[in-house]
């Protein structure tokens, strides 16, 4: 079973992006998705949290997505599926702005909640769901 689940099942880890602050992996491929975990607006350069509100969050947080995909051979063009954590739902015209910039053809499915803290304590946090690159 372990030599089947390895075929399947593969982590994808990408030092140019926000390193996890905790045990688990960036993204995994398994099955012909890639399931990134929750991003957030993580300078990788520094590790800090990136100054400016939420709008500089979330574009952060999507450039690290992008970073992942990317190294999976995957794109926004084929996310199916997202997740937004905000603590603020007053600022969701502000990261829906910058959301639709990276998402602009046929957005994935998405989910927003508010939550009451993040770790690190960012504002944003989102995880996607994609397809695999052919």
């Amino acid at each position: 079973m372990g030599e089947s689940m390895e075929k399947r099942k593969k982590v994808v880890a990408v030092p140019g992006a926000a390193a996890p602050l905790g045990p688990y992996s960036q993204a995994i491929k398994a099955n012909g998705f890639v399931f990134v975990a929750g991003e957030k607006g993580y300078d990788p350069r520094t590790n800090a949290l990136v100054p400016g509100g939420i709008k500089a969050e979330t574009r952060q947080t999507l450039e690290n997505i992008r970073m992942i995909l990317d190294a999976a051979g995957s794109s926004f063009d084929l996310a199916v599926s997202s997740t937004v954590h905000m603590t603020n739902l007053d600022e969701f015209a502000e990261m829906n702005e910058v959301f639709a910039q990276y998402f602009r053809v046929d957005p994935p499915g998405r989910t927003t909640v508010e939550v009451s803290r993040l770790p690190g304590g960012a504002h944003v946090e989102i995880t996607v769901v994609a397809l695999e690159g052919e």
